[in-house]
């Protein structure tokens, strides 16, 4: 595991494009393994700039992202496929076919949920899965209690998770339910980045990088992974040694 620490949240965020452009450049099929929120708009942002000055494509690489709303259409601004197409895939030359969202309205959450899995394997496997650390410790949508063996499936959202998101929504209670990786298929990736930014994250940086390995802090299973870096800015950061 390696923590690396950054003055700023834009230098931590930049950072982390930078390694996702480094890896690009050495493998182009590269397959992603993204997440949402406004901790990682300033990396796709970097992201977006560094392939329109030439220095970066997107055009072999796929990506599965972590999580979606169950309920909401793709169409719908506040789905994670409508925020990933605004962010980055409709700013890069990344094929849309090869970009992948858990499907929110899935008549079979189930089957879909085997099918996603089953997609995954088919493209070689996650290369790079991009995190971010939820308050309550979680990852995806991998809520306090999760089984660390878990793979994707429909989840109920933790209270503070809702309290946290109710910002998207206008202040009102989002979507109850999502569709999310499970922990053991985030652990199946070959590299994770875990990007946390905040004082708000401190609390769960310091759960998950120096309190017991427990499903009580789901972040405590990326401990288990043999290539993981944690990039913090310095709120995020205070509380755990380089």
């Amino acid at each position: 595991m390696r923590i690396n620490h950054f003055p700023t949240t834009v230098a931590a965020a930049h950072a982390v494009a930078d390694r996702i452009a480094e890896r690009l450049k050495a493998k182009p099929n590269l397959v992603l393994g993204l997440a949402t929120g406004v901790t990682m708009e300033p990396v796709y942002e970097r992201l977006v700039a560094r392939h329109r000055a030439g220095e970066i494509s997107f055009a072999g690489a796929s990506s599965f992202n972590l999580d979606e709303y169950v309920g909401l259409p793709p169409s719908d601004p506040r789905s994670y496929r409508a925020t990933m197409d605004s962010q980055l895939f409709d700013l890069v030359d990344i094929d849309k076919t090869r970009t992948f969202v858990p499907d929110g309205l899935a008549a079979d959450p189930d089957a879909f949920a085997r099918r996603y899995e089953a997609m995954i394997r088919e493209a070689g496997g996650i290369d790079l899965q991009l995190l971010g650390i939820g308050r309550n410790g979680h990852i995806g949508f991998n809520e306090p209690g999760a089984d660390f063996a878990a793979r994707t499936r429909v989840v109920d959202l933790d209270a503070s998770t809702l309290e946290a998101n109710s910002a998207f929504f206008g202040g009102a209670t989002p979507p109850t339910q999502a569709m999310t990786m499970g922990i053991g298929t985030i652990l199946d990736s070959r590299e994770i980045i875990v990007l946390a930014t905040g004082a708000v994250k401190r609390d769960a940086v310091r759960a998950a990088l120096t309190g017991p390995v427990s499903p009580d802090c789901p972040a405590t299973a990326l401990r288990n992974h043999p290539n993981v870096g944690w990039w913090l800015d310095a709120e995020s950061g205070a509380d755990v040694a380089a």
